[in-house]
């Protein structure tokens, strides 16, 4: 190992990751404190358990909005720690004594490496579950939503049936004026109607109440009536669920189901899916984007210390982050591929980084 990092490149690796782990807590302290101020109105009006503020709600809280964060988090910490070697003359010698400057970036691409792993561990299997507790709480203490229920529902259960609901509760998981078409082909063979079907949970059915059943063959059609039925049908109530930040508590392998589900059924949701899943993988990179625009920044000593590449830093991370939601919106409004949409941020601040390493002194 001492082969491939020397006692120099510890000593950057410690600075790196004691400085983020640093950063992480001043961050930690701060939005827990300005939530707090924001949130203490609705925690005691709906008089919200202190056991599950604490346990749901901000063990929720705080990973998302770090994650979130991570950039600008990342992105600070190399900056500062960088900006303060380069003020007190410390890389200077190192670039003397004839270290390349990609030599010298070793330690922090090790550094970026340990974050990017972490963080794509932690959007893969830690965030959705963090979320999931979160979600639950605030909308039940925070935001609870004042009508639980999805209206004009059309969704495609198969390659030959189609479901329409007009309106579902999702409290009740009941479901008010059900029409279910299938079709051998482009010919519609059985078409049902039904006044409501109600999810059983216990059989992990759905009953169907006052239907009426029309079958056509050929020029022959039937037509055959009931009170009640149990069936199975391809779908959940939480295909009804309509609070928007649903797919975001999904776990991975959820999400990739509920992906090969919405390409039959088409509700409209797939752009929200795939940029959930391509985010959770593409992500994590920013910490070699950002580490590589941090050091080509901030390795040069200049006049006034570490202020300036400190707030040039602080301008570019969250330039950064303002175009990953730009990004986010062209895919949902504007038609943008999802998976070039996660992309472009990390592209075009990555080529700055090239850009500055270039430029940076040697």
């Amino acid at each position: 190992m001492n082969r491939f990092v020397k006692i120099i490149d510890w000593y950057i690796i410690r600075k790196y990751l004691g400085t983020f782990l640093f950063t992480c807590a001043i961050f930690t302290v701060v939005i827990v404190i300005f939530d707090v101020s924001e949130k203490l109105d609705d925690f005691l009006k709906r008089s919200a358990p202190l056991s599950k503020i604490l346990f749901e709600y901000y063990a929720g809280f705080v990973p998302f909005y770090l994650n979130f964060l991570w950039p600008l988090i990342n992105f600070i910490a190399v900056i500062f720690f960088t900006a303060k070697m380069a003020d007190q003359t410390e890389i200077v010698p190192i670039l003397s004594g004839g270290v390349s400057f990609k030599r010298f970036l070793w330690p922090y691409f090790i550094s970026s490496f340990i974050l990017f792993s972490i963080s794509l561990i932690a959007n893969l299997f830690v965030i959705p579950q963090t979320n999931k507790l979160m979600i639950r709480f605030e909308n039940i203490y925070i935001k609870p939503a004042n009508n639980e229920s999805k209206s004009e529902t059309h969704m495609q259960i198969d390659k030959n049936t189609l479901v329409f609901i007009k309106n579902f509760d999702n409290v009740q998981k009941v479901g008010y004026t059900f029409i279910l078409e299938k079709f051998n082909g482009d010919q519609l063979v059985e078409k049902m109607m039904a006044d409501r079907i109600v999810w059983d949970s216990v059989k992990s059915k759905w009953s169907i109440e006052n239907y009426t059943v029309r079958t056509i063959k050929g020029l022959k059609e039937t037509m055959t009536s009931g009170t009640k039925k149990d069936t199975t049908l391809d779908m959940r109530p939480v295909d009804f669920v309509v609070y928007d930040n649903i797919y975001s508590a999904m776990s991975t392998p959820e999400l990739n189901e509920r992906i090969e589900k919405e390409k039959i059924r088409g509700t409209g949701v797939m752009q929200l899916l795939q940029l959930e899943l391509y985010k959770r993988y593409v992500n994590p990179l920013a910490a070699f984007v950002l580490t590589l625009m941090g050091v080509s920044l901030s390795s040069r000593k200049v006049r006034g210390g570490i202020g300036l590449p400190l707030g040039i830093g602080i301008f570019l991370s969250f330039t950064y982050i303002l175009f990953i939601q730009f990004s986010t919106m062209f895919s949902l409004k504007g038609g943008l591929p999802p998976l070039v949409a996660v992309f472009i941020p990390n592209i075009l601040f990555g080529a700055l980084g090239v850009y500055l390493m270039i430029k940076a002194p040697k």
